[in-house]
C-alpha cells in the first residue's frame, strides 16, 4: 500500500486512518525512524515496562538465598 504524505511546518506527518488501523496504530503509539538503502522506513517501536526496585522489593529476592542455594546442584 503507498500513500503520499505531507510533512508540515513543524516536521509532523499525518499517516492516513487508513494505514492506521491497517496496522493497529493509535494516538501516542511509539515509532522508530530510521534511514535504510531505499529511503526512510517506519516502524512501530516495542516498548517493554521496566520495574524500578525499591529496598523492600529487593529484600524479597535476597531474603531466601539460603534455600535457594540447597535447591541448586552442588559443583563438582
Amino acid at each position: 500500500m503507498t500513500e503520499r504524505v505531507t510533512i508540515n511546518s513543524r516536521g509532523v506527518i499525518t499517516i492516513p486512518a487508513k494505514l492506521r488501523n491497517a496496522f493497529g496504530l493509535k494516538a501516542n503509539d511509539e515509532l522508530i525512524l530510521e534511514t535504510v538503502d531505499q529511503g526512510l522506513l517506519l516502524r512501530p517501536s516495542v516498548s517493554v515496562p521496566i520495574e524500578i526496585y525499591s529496598e523492600e522489593r529487593i529484600a524479597e529476592f535476597t531474603g531466601d538465598d539460603q534455600a535457594i542455594g540447597q535447591l541448586l546442584p552442588r559443583e563438582q
